[in-house]
């Protein structure tokens, strides 16, 4: 207990909530490495069947769900500022496993000039990560109902939540009536998104947690408002990401994205669960300065090779866009068009018909 009475976190459970967040965005990493595989896979041979029946992508798809379940726990026992930049370390891991699925062979030399800026943020995330788990955060409160209600009618959160509402607003604005389909618009969107996820996250992991040891929390009505709220965000959020996958290059959104969720998650909790109350200015300027080494790896890793074939679509979806089903050139290639008379060749018996019936085309 503190002074006040609020029963607060060990380092024990800052460590285990580390640990998870670790543990499952390394999950998270290998489990798309291994749907993408499939997809590779299915499009190098002439299996036909679509990538969600094949045992190699529902493989990848439980470690996905192993490693999004770690990440949740994570937040109950860990704050935020320490769980949300954490993230990077699933960039790191997507990275690696894309060296070393790499396909094509470099010499040294041309390796070292090509990708030097990757290792570059190899280092930086390494010791981003470092600074941010020995100098975040190093207590939290237990997040019992009475605690997240407390927080919730403090003037500080409810002066956030009207700044963010109002700046969603405007966005929302600019992207739905003005058609402004910018990069930065619709990612702040997903941030501001992104927060609130966090945010209710947070609450109704902690609360299930306490729960299961014992301390019924589930029958307060702040659970439900949060549980509401965690995934009609989540879902809004999805939804946003995804337009803005299909309008722009996966990697620049990759990197882009993490800039803003990590800065909107570290303010978030600094706000909502104050956090940072009991820390020192050396503490948090150490803390900052993991934060600033862990975002500048978007900038060097935007270049790291993936597994893909080289400008082709791979299981598109149905819907003609680039989204989750497919594997584009993330190194922003773009594919050749096919020339004209290629496009839609003439099949069987018609052949001669269609050549006829269009004097433009020459006919063997």
């Amino acid at each position: 207990m503190d002074d006040n009475g609020i029963e607060v976190g060990s380092y024990t459970d800052n460590l285990i909530g580390t640990l998870l967040a670790i543990f499952g965005n390394v999950l998270v990493s290998i489990s798309l490495t291994i749907q993408k595989y499939s997809h590779v896979k299915l499009a190098g041979t002439k299996d036909h069947r679509a990538f969600y029946r094949t045992k190699t992508w529902w493989s990848g798809f439980v470690f996905t769900c192993l490693g999004e379940l770690a990440n949740f726990v994570s937040y109950a026992f860990a704050p935020l500022a320490i769980v949300a930049p954490l993230n990077a370390v699933s960039v790191l891991t997507s990275s690696i496993l894309g060296f070393i699925f790499l396909r094509e062979r470099l010499k040294p030399k041309d390796f070292a000039k090509q990708f030097g800026l990757v290792f570059l943020g190899y280092i930086f995330v390494i010791g981003g990560a470092y600074l941010l788990v020995s100098f975040g955060p190093n207590s939290h409160e237990k997040l019992i109902a009475a605690n997240i209600v407390k927080h919730l009618v403090g003037w500080p959160v409810l002066l956030y939540l009207l700044l963010e509402i109002i700046t969603f607003c405007l966005l929302l604005y600019f992207y739905k009536r003005r058609k402004a389909n910018y990069l930065v618009i619709i990612l702040l969107l997903v941030a501001l998104l992104g927060s609130v996820t966090v945010l209710t996250v947070k609450a109704v992991s902690g609360m299930l947690v306490l729960t299961i040891e014992g301390t019924m929390q589930l029958n307060y009505p702040i659970f439900s408002v949060m549980f509401v709220c965690m995934v009609a965000s989540a879902i809004f959020q999805a939804g946003f990401l995804s337009q803005a996958c299909k309008l722009h290059d996966s990697s620049l959104v990759a990197s882009v994205n993490y800039i803003f969720s990590t800065i909107f998650a570290v303010l978030a909790g600094a706000v909502f669960y104050l956090e940072f109350n009991k820390e020192d200015i050396l503490h948090i300027c150490m803390f900052l300065l993991g934060c600033v080494k862990n975002l500048c790896l978007s900038v060097p890793l935007s270049g790291v090779p993936t597994i893909h074939d080289k400008g082709l679509v791979i299981q598109p979806d149905y819907s003609g866009s680039f989204s989750y089903g497919t594997l584009v050139n993330n190194n922003g290639v773009t594919p050749a068009p096919l020339p004209v008379h290629l496009e839609t060749p003439p099949l069987g018996p018609r052949s001669s018909d269609a050549s006829q019936g269009h004097p433009g085309i020459k006919r063997d």
